[in-house]
């Protein structure tokens, strides 16, 4: 067998299962495993998965630079805004992440909200400059110009300072097994600690997201309290969330 046709078989069966273990991938072929575990290194080189313990995971399209996601899934991403923005309650202390989802989600507070937003997203500040009765602490930082947000030791230490009521996080994969992930390993220190110092953790996910892993763990998928998800996300890819106490809401 070529190692194209290989290939081509390994992402159909992630399209699939949206998964493929090696063993049992190099059994039902007849090939040896470290065939397959080299093509696997080699696909996820070329970002078609992501590599995992005895195995791949589809790789997350998200892991685009901030451009290229306001290009995916924009209605969906607006639905999931304007859904978490109903969540929110006057008189919150809210971390709002960065990310086109969670732009979204600023974009749709009420004009006469009264809340105070932290963000280390110089993007969400500026999109509540018109919100007359929200407060907006921005923690800076150095720059990451991929995401358009500020990482690194100046945010962790800005962070300190608060206690929020609810973060709402956003994530390239999420993965009931694998966890919460993201392409940097900045961006995940920062998430983590975002979380830790929030009371409750919500996730906003589109469908590409879910099952999806990236390189860089935040934690395990209950780090969040809340999953909320919107668009063709079936029942079967949101029942081991559930399954671990994980909240599930459709927006």
């Amino acid at each position: 067998m070529l190692t194209q046709q290989r290939k081509a078989m390994i992402l159909a069966a992630l399209q699939r299962d949206g998964q493929v273990v090696a063993k049992d991938f190099a059994v039902s072929l007849g090939l040896s495993e470290d065939t397959i575990r080299r093509d696997l290194r080699e696909m996820a080189a070329e970002g078609l998965l992501q590599r995992v313990h005895g195995g791949a995971l589809p790789a997350s399209p998200a892991m685009a630079d901030l451009a290229g996601k306001s290009l995916q899934s924009p209605d969906v991403k607006r639905l999931l805004g304007a859904a978490a923005a109903r969540m929110i309650r006057p008189g919150q202390l809210l971390f709002l992440d960065g990310g086109t989802t969670c732009l979204e989600l600023a974009r749709a507070l009420p004009r006469d909200l009264r809340a105070m937003v932290v963000t280390h997203s110089p993007t969400v500040a500026t999109a509540l400059v018109d919100h007359p009765s929200v407060d907006v602490a921005l923690i800076g930082g150095r720059l990451f110009k991929h995401s358009g947000v500020c990482v690194g030791a100046q945010v962790l230490e800005g962070i300190r300072r608060f206690q929020a009521d609810l973060y709402v996080m956003g994530v390239t994969g999420a993965h009931a097994g694998i966890g919460l992930t993201t392409g940097d390993m900045e961006e995940a220190d920062v998430k983590r600690a975002l979380a830790q110092a929030a009371a409750e953790t919500m996730v906003l996910a589109t469908p590409e997201k879910i099952g999806a892993a990236s390189p860089h763990i935040i934690g395990p998928a209950t780090l969040m309290q809340t999953l909320l998800v919107a668009g063709e996300v079936g029942e079967g890819a949101l029942a081991p969330f559930r399954a671990a106490g994980v909240s599930v809401i459709r927006a």
